[in-house]
């Protein structure tokens, strides 16, 4: 009866570890990402120094950020994570990162750092080679050559 239980759950085991990948390839499931914008975003300071936050996603979708320690009055600090986090819960990647979020009133810089912090993790959940940017990029460098009457003139905008 040992036996029997034992190669059971081998068996179990083994199909467990031949499936699950193929489930988690046809975007099923994806294990969460955690980002932690600390080092990403030193730079970044709200109204009394630095504001980090730790973002997780699971599936391509933001499902929380938390704020982590910072120097921030705690009254006006709250009133923009409740405005801004808000905003940004439930999006995917690509969502997020368009957002023109709205700020907290009286809570300005905070509710900016915020923004700031959230969109440079979101850079970095972002997979290499799907950044549409830099085709933008070429595109508005010409068409700013075509309002300055250089190169090629385009009827579309």
């Amino acid at each position: 009866m040992i036996k029997f239980k034992f190669s059971f759950f081998a068996v179990a085991l083994i199909a467990a570890a031949v499936f699950a990948p193929n489930a988690m390839a046809k975007g099923k499931t994806s294990a969460p990402q955690v980002i932690y914008t600390g080092e990403i975003a030193k730079k970044v300071i709200g109204y009394n120094g630095a504001t980090p936050v730790s973002i997780s996603i699971t599936d391509g979708r933001i499902t929380s950020i938390t704020a982590l320690d910072n120097k921030e009055t705690p009254s006006y600090f709250n009133r923009a994570k409740e405005k801004v986090f808000k905003q940004f819960i439930g999006k995917t990647v690509d969502e997020a990162l368009k957002l023109d979020a709205d700020v907290a009133t009286g809570a300005t810089y905070s509710s900016e750092a915020l923004i700031k912090n959230i969109k440079m993790g979101l850079q970095q959940a972002k997979p290499a080679g799907n950044d549409k940017k830099s085709t933008t990029d070429k595109s508005n460098k010409k068409n700013k050559k075509n309002k300055k009457g250089k190169g090629k003139r385009s009827m579309t905008k």
